[in-house]
């Protein structure tokens, strides 16, 4: 029986009333069956000993792309066939389709090394339809080494992703960046989704802060204490710093509209810090919010760019409030305890933040990180720990979500689905803080 494709939300959000309080369910997918999907690495297409490291590379980043979309269930190589097909001639169907193994498709192929690079040739095959089963082949290449067999997984992994996904990119390819202070100052680090990759970018022995990442993954906006309080862009083409106008005041927490022409900030140029836009230059600033503040963190709705959400002290404890961006329609959306760092889905439904609800004095809980939906202003707790979670940013697919967590004086980046499911550690050295995912 022939199956159609697979289709997923980006989220899936269904709302349940209950007498003492409104609560909604999360989920990659709710509702949707998962494919089951069998992944038992490349072969390789002849002796060469050098494909042995490269295999191990590809076979295992593929495996851990996979699993850590969120959209498939994995089938434990325990149920696998004996025979693993490196091409179309040797895949089985009924032999992965079947039970134990009862899978619903197959990833597979096989790997050569033609001079300098590495050549693959992957299938993506619907086992249970025996008429027409290849959804997926195409010939991939990159640099011999292990960052190219690192780099050929990621992209036949996206394009998985793609296809099985609802038509939505993976986030292979994407990259966080971050704060750490391994080198001895807190400088501006970036890594691979995985963690893979980490590098400083900055050398700049003072404080660094707020990195977020443009749009178009060419630039850095960031803040740095070297002479005040000032924004900083780093240019990622450049590998270096690039100049940018200083403000009065202190100048801290930008953020990029979407489509990368506009920047917010928080500034007190003018006496209470408040909420700024300007051109992604720096030029035609205005000023969007007034009062007491202090008015930090904006993000910008990115499915509009219409909206900015942001946090003020202005009622007494930092609350996430959203204004048009024209400086109108202001609106609370957290009304109790101590709420800060705001992020927007990329769909605009949803804001994550981090969250103490109860706070005060022998209060319990920790600060953990929470999603509300923007409409009905419903929320769910996707961390429940009793150390400090913060600086959550959501990644370009939607489906993820990195932030940092503290335990104790040690700081690191950690990575979730959306639900608050498959968490894990993306740093183990040093203090690792504010991660931004990028917006591809």
């Amino acid at each position: 029986m022939k199956r159609t494709p697979f289709i997923f939300s980006i989220l899936v959000f269904a709302s349940l009333a209950d007498a003492q309080q409104d609560w909604i369910r999360t989920g990659t997918g709710l509702g949707v069956e998962k494919v089951r999907l069998a992944a038992p690495g490349l072969k390789p297409a002849n002796a060469d000993p050098a494909l042995g490291p490269l295999l191990q590379t590809f076979n295992t980043t593929f495996w851990n792309d996979l699993d850590n979309a969120g959209i498939f269930e994995m089938v434990s190589k325990s149920f696998y066939p004996l025979q693993t097909p490196g091409s179309p001639p040797e895949m089985r169907l009924a032999s992965w389709a079947n039970d134990p193994a009862n899978a619903g498709m197959v990833a597979f192929g096989n790997l050569a090394l033609q001079g300098q690079q590495c050549v693959m040739l992957g299938w993506l095959f619907d086992v249970k339809n025996s008429g027409s089963p290849q959804v997926l082949g195409k010939t991939y290449s990159d640099a011999a080494g292990d960052d190219g067999a690192r780099h050929l997984a990621h992209r036949f992994a996206n394009d998985i992703i793609y296809r099985l996904g609802g038509a939505i990119n993976g986030i292979t390819l994407s990259q966080i960046a971050f704060i750490s202070s391994r080198s001895g100052h807190k400088e501006l680090w970036l890594m691979d989704y995985d963690g893979a990759a980490q590098h400083q970018l900055t050398r700049l022995n003072s404080i660094s802060l707020s990195p977020r990442i443009s749009p178009d993954g060419d630039r850095i906006a960031f803040v740095n204490f070297g002479k005040g309080v000032q924004l900083a862009m780093f240019s990622v083409e450049l590998n270096r710093t690039v100049a940018f106008p200083s403000f009065g005041g202190t100048n801290v927490t930008p953020a990029w509209s979407s489509d990368g022409r506009k920047l917010a900030f928080s500034s007190s140029m003018r006496g209470n810090p408040n909420i700024y836009v300007s051109d992604a230059s720096g030029a035609n600033l205005r000023r969007i919010t007034e009062g007491p503040g202090p008015d930090v963190s904006p993000v910008w709705n990115p499915k509009t760019n219409s909206q900015i959400a942001f946090v003020s002290g202005r009622s007494g404890l930092p609350q996430v409030y959203i204004i048009e961006a024209d400086g109108a329609n202001l609106q609370r959306m957290t009304d109790t305890g101590y709420a800060v760092s705001p992020s927007w889905s990329p769909n605009g439904q949803f804001l994550a933040f981090a969250w103490r609800r109860n706070y005060g004095p022998g209060a319990p809980g920790g600060q953990d990180i929470y999603i509300m939906d923007v409409a009905t202003r419903q929320w769910v707790q996707l961390t429940h720990d009793s150390g400090l979670n913060d600086f959550p940013s959501w990644s370009p697919d939607g489906r993820h979500i990195v932030y940092e967590s503290r335990h104790g004086a040690r700081s690191e980046i950690w990575s979730m689905l959306a639900d608050g499911s498959k968490a894990r550690a993306l740093t183990s050295s040093g203090n690792n803080s504010q991660p931004n995912w990028s917006f591809k």
